[in-house]
Order: structure tokens, then sequence, then C-alpha cells
């Protein structure tokens, strides 16, 4: 970013040959007639068609959002599930027009929600399959209608001129003034969502790293327990203790019990602004927590973690990380803007993680991978 605002700078930088090729490349493709010796020329044919195909998905990327949208809430995906049928029996059973129906069902097939069976029948395809075993997914995908309202001016959003957004009222617990004051109500709504979508994340997170080696478990910000739920399972002899707000601790204390595991999970009720962490950890989890939040309130979390860690403990960052593939597209085009609309936060890059962990007192620093790297990546930090 300093380049950026400093062109004396920039003058100075010397182009490395990797750069070179990459604008020489990029003004090929911009010139005039490109396109049609691209098309005659068999041997860049294949990559240009790959790239036109590649552009005309971001142009159509809303749409093919809102088809996915509809695919969920008309229950054309519940339908399929059950096996395949008729296009007519579908346009009955999701209460549309026949013509409606139609459309939204050829565009699931084109994006391979749907497929076409024998005896004109329609049937999963492999990306709707997939749907039904990620609730999280389809939570999302019907939660984004809000996030999508709040997107219609980007720019807006990027100059700072939008006061309140759908998305940051709904994510209540990030203004520290109001998030001791939620009702139970408004408390569950979005610790409901955060705990469907968690549940993919906590099994990428628990194969990636070895929780059973550690002693007592601390996850901050673990919501209704989602997480630890997980980690209760490859950890059995660990001391699993969650800490979030008041109102968030109460609703996994009740959730946690319901699940035969409030015997097994500790939760505490606190802010991180305020309150000290429970001490003497050997691993504290923040878990698509740092994400959320300012430079500032960072540093306090980590500054927290970092006094409530014994000797030789371990803080566990897990969330995207910026500019680093893979996963770099989900980090920085989807959650940059998604924060964005949030009002709240923003991914870093690995330096970044870095540089606030050192000001914590953290000492070696690592990135680990997991099986979902676009939705989290690990950040290991010893103290």
């Amino acid at each position: 970013m300093d380049s950026l605002a400093d062109p004396e700078r920039m003058r100075r930088v010397r182009p490395s040959l990797s750069d070179r090729l990459k604008d020489m490349a990029c003004r090929a493709a911009a010139a005039p007639g490109f396109r049609r010796w691209a098309a005659a020329t068999p041997i860049a044919r294949r990559f240009a068609r790959r790239e036109t195909e590649a552009v005309f998905d971001l142009v159509a990327g809303f749409i093919h959002s809102q088809l996915l949208f509809a695919f969920v809430e008309s229950g054309m995906l519940d339908a399929l599930a059950e096996g395949p049928t008729s296009a007519d029996a579908l346009a009955k059973r999701c209460g549309l027009p026949q013509e409606g129906s139609d459309r939204l069902l050829c565009g699931a097939v084109s994006l391979g929600l749907a497929g076409t069976r024998s005896g004109e029948r329609y049937g999963l395809g492999m990306r709707g399959a997939a749907l039904l075993d990620n609730p999280g997914v389809t939570a999302m995908i019907r939660h984004h209608q809000d996030v999508y309202r709040d997107l219609a001016d980007p720019l807006a959003l990027l100059r700072n001129e939008v006061r309140e957004t759908r998305t940051n009222r709904f994510w209540r617990y990030l203004a520290h003034d109001e998030a001791a004051a939620l009702s139970d109500a408004e408390v569950e709504e979005y610790s409901g969502l955060m705990a469907i979508s968690q549940a993919m994340i906590a099994e990428a997170v628990t194969a990636s790293f070895p929780f059973h080696r550690h002693r007592r478990i601390l996850d901050v910000g673990g919501g209704t327990g989602a997480f630890l739920s997980q980690v209760a399972k490859v950890a059995p002899e660990s001391a699993l203790t969650l800490f979030d707000l008041p109102g968030v601790a109460a609703v996994a204390r009740k959730s946690l019990s319901e699940q035969g595991l409030g015997d097994r999970i500790a939760c505490v009720g606190g802010s991180f602004h305020d309150d000290a962490l429970p001490p003497d950890q050997d691993l504290i989890t923040l878990v698509r927590v740092v994400y959320d939040h300012s430079d500032a309130t960072v540093a306090t979390v980590l500054d927290a973690c970092r006094a409530a860690l014994a000797p030789g403990g371990v803080l566990l960052i897990a969330e995207p990380v910026s500019g680093e593939e893979p996963g770099a597209r989900v980090a920085d085009a989807y959650f940059g803007l998604y924060l964005a609309a949030m009002g709240s936060g923003r991914t870093r890059r690995l330096d970044d993680h870095r540089a606030l962990l050192k000001m914590a007192g953290f000492g070696e620093i690592k990135l680990m991978e997991t099986p979902l790297p676009g939705l989290a990546r690990l950040i290991v930090a010893a103290v």
C-alpha cells in the first residue's frame, strides 16, 4: 500500500522478469485483433476460450447466485433429493408456474445443481448433491439475500458511505457497546447461523492439528460450542473451556447440555475487551474470530490470549488468509466484500498476522494447511 501512495518509490522499483512477462501478456490480450488471432490459432484457442468463459462467469456471477438461492428456497433441492422426477411434478412441488419452474430447472442443470435422467426426468447434479450434507452452506445461501442487498452499491460500501447494513445488524455482537445488551432472541439468531456454518470448519481444523496433545484448551469467541464439540471427539482427555459474551455462553451451556456435553465443556461468559480469559491454558483457539475485528481489537484479544497461556502454550488462529494460495480468491474476493458489508474487520496477509502476534509477545509462528483453505488456514504461534 505504501508503494501505491509513493510515486517516486514506484519509479525506483525495478520490475522483475516475471513482472515484465505478465505485463506483456496483458498488453497482448488487450490488443485489437487478439481474439480473432486466438480463435484462428489452435494452440491459443483453448486458452482464449477458457479465459472468455471465466470472464463471463464474473459477469454472470450474481445471476448464478440468485439461481442457487431459488433452487434451495423453492424446495427444488429437497424434491430432487427424494429421487428423479418429471418437470411437471417439480413445478407442482415447488409451487411455481410451469414456465418459471422450467427456467429454474434449466439454469440448475447448467450449473450442475440438477441433471437429466432417462424418461424425461431430472435428478440432482453433483453440486446439488454436495449441498445436502452441508446445512451450513444452505443456511448461508439464504442469509446471503440480505448481503446482496447490502452490496447493491459496492462503491458506497468501499467509500464508507453506508451507515448501517442488514449484515451489520445481523452480527450485532461486533458492536462492543451493544453486545452486552442483546436479547436472548438476537443472540440465538446469529449464534444459530454461526453454529451451522462452523461445523464444516471444525471438521477441517480438527483434522489438521493435534488437539489431543494439549491438556487444557480454551476456545475464545466459541459461539454455541460447535467447534469444541468436534474437539471433544479428537481430544477426549483434554479439559475444554468456551469463552464468549455472557448471553452467548448461556446459549452454549444449554446447547452443550442437551448434547450430553455439559460436564465435558465449561462455558465462561465475558468480554475479551474487559475481562481476563481463564488462565493456565495449553492451547487457545481463535476460529474465524480475528478477521471480524480491527487491528486495535485484535491486539487486545492477542494480549489477553498471551496472558492466559501457560509457559510453552500455543495459540491457534483458524481463518482465511489474504494473498496466499490456495484460498486467496475466497479470502480476498468473497470475504473482502462480506466483511465490508459487516462493517468490521478484514482478511489479513500472513505478514500482518505475524506483526500483530509479535507485538503481543508470541515467538515462533507458522502456517498450516487444512482441507478447506478458502475457509480456514491455520496460523500457529508459540509463547
